[in-house]
């Protein structure tokens, strides 16, 4: 009988250790286009927004728990990459190159993400 409740009080406490654990699914990886951002949470979901058209930062917000974003652009962009940039848009293929910037992510707690665009090569 004794070993019965403390099996159930160690139950109950690697119970309670998951429900604590805070915020659920968090950002795993970010893509970015010309101008959408995608964001792909660790539990698969994905959530979407228009970063152009929202001049550069907004919220996610039907995304997890909600997150505030801003896109970064790259200021001093290599002259090559330029050129293949306008090369790849005059030959339809607009979206085709992401654009250099950083994303920044940020919970409601104040939890910052940071991620490169492109994601960097491994």
């Amino acid at each position: 009988m004794r070993m019965a409740m403390v099996a159930l009080a160690v139950a109950g406490l690697v119970a309670g250790c998951g429900a604590a654990v805070p915020g659920g699914a968090q950002p795993r990886e970010v893509r970015l286009s010309d101008s959408v951002l995608t964001v792909t949470l660790t539990d698969g979901s994905m959530c979407r927004a228009d970063w152009q058209a929202a001049g550069g930062a907004g919220r996610l917000e039907p995304c997890g728990a909600g997150y505030d974003y801003r896109v970064i652009p790259e200021a001093r962009a290599n002259p090559l990459r330029q050129v293949f940039e306008g090369l790849s848009g005059a030959l339809g293929l607009e979206g085709a190159v992401s654009p250099l910037a950083e994303v920044v992510l940020t919970s409601s707690s104040g939890r910052d993400w940071r991620f490169a665009s492109p994601p960097p090569v491994e």
